[in-house]
């Protein structure tokens, strides 16, 4: 029982009064036991309980590769990667990027729905022809948003296609979901990845059923940008300073609601015909030497300190202390 003692101003009396048990949580105990969690953890960044599920291979498998479907979306772009795990760190086996998609005929718009199946499409067609498995598995070439399983062509062929999963990092996997599109576009490229239509758009169910309705046509709509077409004329015949304002970036790419769709078949044509990165091109072959500290490159130059041995380092204090004696000893001297 806790005793508060309190002064009362009217009276200039001191009261005693009686409060409830109140527990003592973070006591020493609670201290000594305290695990300080992973700075990815402690930063939002990692969510490990799902890392831990995705990373984690059977011993089996005699240290085959896991690989996962990695979806990222910043401000600006989508970014899709295939990776695998190692004690070392993370490798990347392949990536795609949003802002690639201009080389095909997407130059803006590059982080909703429709850039990101076209990401993830680039990214499967990429990794295919990297192990030499884009013949064979050529994906679903018609895109109609109809479920598709590459994994169903393995009997036909004499390897099987590339499997990863999907990692969406901390995104909500809510139903209709820009994530669901990269792996849309991944796996009518031809990459089997583990998944099932509940998540994409199209899907209702009642309250309180487990199956529902999947309209693949809704979906259809939303690989092609309809929804941003249909947005775009509201918007014009409603408010054109607002349209001119928001889609100031389509205007000036040239790209009007009707041509949308248009768009997106080139571009799916296009990435299918040639899914490689172009290398970048220099005007001269990239120039650093170093001269001590000064470090010189073909935009200029800067400075660095050079990294000492052990015993550089010794016999620069012994340096030091012979000046610091020689100063001593000149003024006794004096």
């Amino acid at each position: 029982m806790a005793l508060v003692v309190f002064w009362m101003r009217n009276k200039g009396k001191r009261h005693v009064v009686k409060m409830g048990f109140v527990k003592v949580l973070k006591n020493k105990a609670y201290f000594k036991r305290y695990q300080v969690k992973y700075r990815r953890r402690r930063e939002g960044k990692t969510d490990y309980g799902a890392r831990r599920i995705l990373v984690k291979q059977e011993k089996s498998k005699y240290n085959s590769h896991k690989h996962r479907f990695v979806v990222r979306f910043t401000n600006k772009r989508v970014i899709c990667q295939i990776m695998y795990s190692t004690i070392q760190g993370d490798v990347c086996v392949a990536m795609a990027d949003s802002n690639e998609l201009a080389k095909f005929g997407i130059e803006v718009g590059l982080k909703n729905y429709a850039a990101a199946y076209a990401t993830g499409l680039l990214l499967a067609r990429r990794t295919l022809k990297k192990f030499g498995l884009d013949q064979m598995y050529k994906g679903q070439e018609e895109v109609d948003g109809e479920e598709f399983h590459a994994e169903e062509q393995n009997d036909e062929n004499d390897k099987s296609t590339f499997k990863a999963f999907l990692d969406v990092g901390l995104v909500r996997t809510t139903t209709g979901n820009r994530v669901f599109g990269a792996l849309k576009g991944a796996v009518d490229g031809g990459l089997h990845i583990p998944h099932s239509i509940k998540r994409f758009p199209g899907y209702s169910a009642e309250e309180g059923k487990k199956d529902g309705e999947y309209d693949a046509g809704v979906h259809r709509q939303r690989i092609f940008g309809q929804h941003v077409s249909e947005y775009m004329e509201e918007l014009q015949e409603e408010s054109p300073e607002s349209f001119e304002r928001q889609f100031s970036a389509y205007i000036k790419a040239g790209v009007e609601p009707d041509g949308m769709e248009d768009m997106y078949e080139k571009a799916h044509a296009a990435i299918r015909e040639n899914p490689d990165r172009e290398a970048k091109k220099r005007d001269h072959a990239p120039v650093k030497t170093r001269v001590g500290k000064v470090i010189k490159t073909s935009k200029g130059e800067y400075s660095r300190p050079k990294k000492l041995t052990n015993q550089e380092r010794k016999e620069r204090v012994y340096k030091k202390f012979e000046i610091i004696k020689a100063a001593k000893e000149a003024q006794m001297e004096e």
